[in-house]
């Protein structure tokens, strides 16, 4: 049976906090010890793995997790980090072999995936991601479209369709009149014009048949 003392006074002082994110220092102490594991120090002499635990707890109080959840992802991202620059040292020695070679890379590229992800969720939990899905976006001629993030103090004000600037290839060109195109007048006749006309056009007419 495990009993747990919420109210000691050693768990509840945060003298940790700064690299555990939390008030207990109990798990500051606890997370502290799990990221520390994840180096490589077999071949470490005592000097270089206190360089090595050291260097753990100055990443941790860089990233400077507000709390739990922001300290298990740092702790997460180290670790990533540490086993990904070991598959690349071991894909870097002489005595590997080609295929040695190519799955030690190949899980050093799966490992720097997961730390891109880890990092873009630590950026999430800190409100610092702002995504802009766009699922379908009809532009009529003579409008404009912006698509992404527009920062604005206020709200802004919808735009009426004459107000839009017109789009650049749909403008209206201005109509060129033709130089030899002259400007016709409606000339007025009398109203017994059209008539004589006509007598005149007979009369001709009788004048051949003659």
């Amino acid at each position: 049976m495990i009993v747990i003392d919420l109210d000691d006074p050693e768990n509840n002082k945060g003298r940790l906090k700064q690299i555990g994110g939390s008030q207990s220092d109990h798990w500051n102490n606890v997370l502290i010890d799990q990221t520390a594991k994840t180096l490589w120090v077999k071949y470490s002499d005592k000097d270089v793995r206190d360089l090595q635990y050291k260097a753990t707890v100055a990443a941790l109080i860089g990233i400077a997790p507000k709390d739990e959840i922001e300290a298990m992802i740092a702790a997460q991202m180290l670790a990533s980090h540490n086993a990904a620059m070991e598959c690349y040292r071991r894909a870097m020695a002489d005595e590997i072999s080609f295929e040695g070679r190519q799955a030690n890379l190949n899980q050093a590229n799966k490992l720097v995936r997961s730390y891109a992800v880890l990092v873009e969720a630590l950026n999430r939990h800190r409100g610092k991601v702002q995504r802009v899905q766009v699922e379908h976006v009809t532009v009529h001629a003579g409008g404009q479209a912006i698509v992404g993030t527009v920062a604005a103090q206020g709200i802004a004000k919808p735009i009426k369709t004459e107000e839009r600037p017109q789009a650049l290839g749909h403008a209206p060109s201005p109509k060129v009149r033709r130089k030899n195109q002259i400007q016709r007048e409606a000339v007025p006749i009398a109203s017994n014009g059209k008539r004589q006309v006509l007598r005149a056009r007979r009369n001709v007419a009788g004048g051949q048949k003659g």
